[in-house]
C-alpha cells in the first residue's frame, strides 16, 4: 500500500445479507477520519499480506467513521475469506485514505444509479449524497434474491426509499430489471452509474452505449474482473523513457511482474485491471488492452494502459517510468 495511510479499528461487524458483512471503521486514535466523497472506495490492508479495495457505503457527511460491506466469493483470490474469517470486531487495521475513481457528476440534470449485488455499495453512498443535495435520481437495485440483498432496513427506512427499486432474479417477472427499456427511457442529460458483477456491467454498459449514451454520461466500477490472460499473447519489451532501460516481458508474464523482477516496483491493488492503481502513461507503441478500468475511448487514445494485465501490439512499449 502507498501513500496516506490510516489506523482504524472494527467497531462493528454485521451480518447484512447472505454471505455479506459490512464492517465498522472508525480511527484507532478517536481523531476524526478523512472526509471522502460519494463514490470513494479505500485499501485495506488485510491479514496474509493481501490489499483489496472496498467501497465507502456510509453517508459521505460522517466523519466518525468509515462502513465498507464484502460479500463472501468463494471464487475469489482470497480478500474477501480474509474479511469474513479473519477480521473480527475489536481488530486493527491499516487502510489507506480514501480514494475516489467514480466520482459523481453533480453537474447533471438527473442520475440513474444500477447496482447489482454488492454493487450496490458506491451507490448506496450516492444515494445519500443526492437525497442530502436535493437531486433528482432513481436507483435500480438488483439480487439474486431477497434474501441476499444487503441493506434493506437502511434503504426502507432512508428518506429516499420511494427512489429505490428491488428487483430479484427469483421472483415474478414483471418485477424484473428490463434494462433497454429502462435506458430507453432516459430524459437528456441524465447520468448513469453502474456496479455489479461483470454480467451485470456488460448488459448495462453494452445497451447504454448502443443506445447511444454519449461516453460522458456513464460512469462505472468494476469489482473484479474474470481471470485475466495477464500472462499469456507474444513476448515483447517495455522501455523505461527516464533512463531508456529496456525490459523484456515474456510470455506468461504480465508487465508488473517483469518490472517487479528487474527492481522496478508499480503500485497494484487488484491486479486485475478494474480499480486503476497502475495506471501507467505510454509514450510510444500499442497497447493490448486487457482492463475493465478505462474506457473505450481512452483504450483507443492508447497513451495509458494498465500494466498489471494488459500487454503490447507492439514489439516495444515506451512507459513514463
Amino acid at each position: 500500500m502507498s501513500g496516506v495511510t490510516l489506523s482504524v479499528r472494527v467497531a462493528r461487524k454485521t451480518v447484512e445479507a447472505e454471505g455479506i458483512c459490512s464492517f465498522e471503521l472508525v480511527s484507532a486514535d478517536g481523531a476524526p477520519l478523512p472526509a471522502f466523497a460519494a463514490g470513494s472506495h479505500v485499501d485495506v490492508q488485510l491479514p496474509g499480506g493481501l490489499t483489496r479495495q472496498y467501497s465507502l457505503c456510509n453517508d459521505p457527511t460522517e466523519t466518525h467513521r468509515y462502513l465498507i460491506a464484502v460479500l463472501r466469493d468463494p471464487s475469489s483470490r482470497g480478500g474477501s475469506a480474509a474479511m469474513h474469517e479473519q477480521v473480527n470486531e475489536g481488530d486493527t487495521l491499516t487502510i489507506g485514505a480514501p480514494k475516489n475513481h467514480f466520482a459523481l457528476a453533480h453537474e447533471a440534470a438527473s442520475h440513474l444509479l444500477l447496482a447489482g449485488g454488492i454493487g450496490v455499495t458506491p451507490l448506496l453512498c450516492m444515494a445519500e449524497r443526492l437525497a442530502n443535495a436535493g437531486a433528482a435520481f432513481e436507483m435500480h437495485y438488483c439480487t439474486r434474491s431477497k434474501s441476499r440483498t444487503a441493506f434493506v432496513p437502511r434503504i426502507e427506512a432512508s428518506p429516499f426509499a420511494e427512489r429505490v427499486q428491488f428487483h430479484f432474479d427469483d421472483g415474478p417477472a414483471a418485477q424484473r430489471l428490463d434494462i433497454a427499456a429502462l435506458l430507453a427511457q432516459a430524459p437528456a442529460g441524465r447520468h448513469l452509474y453502474v456496479c455489479g458483477p461483470k454480467g451485470f456491467m456488460d448488459a448495462v454498459l453494452g445497451s447504454a452505449r448502443a443506445q447511444g449514451w454519449p461516453e460522458a454520461q456513464i460512469h462505472f466500477e468494476f469489482f473484479g474482473a474474470e481471470p485475466a490472460a495477464a500472462g499469456g499473447g507474444e513476448a515483447f519489451e517495455v522501455m523505461l523513457a527516464s533512463s531508456g532501460r529496456v525490459i523484456p516481458v515474456p510470455a506468461g508474464v504480465s508487465v508488473v511482474q517483469a518490472l517487479g523482477q528487474c527492481g522496478v516496483a508499480i503500485a497494484t491493488s487488484c491486479e486485475q485491471g478494474v480499480c486503476g492503481t497502475c495506471l501507467t502513461k505510454v509514450i510510444d507503441g500499442v497497447p493490448d488492452h486487457r482492463d475493465l478500468y478505462l474506457t473505450p475511448e481512452e483504450q483507443a487514445a492508447g497513451d495509458q494502459f494498465l500494466p498489471c494485465c494488459s500487454r503490447a501490439k507492439s514489439a516495444r512499449l515506451v512507459l513514463d517510468l
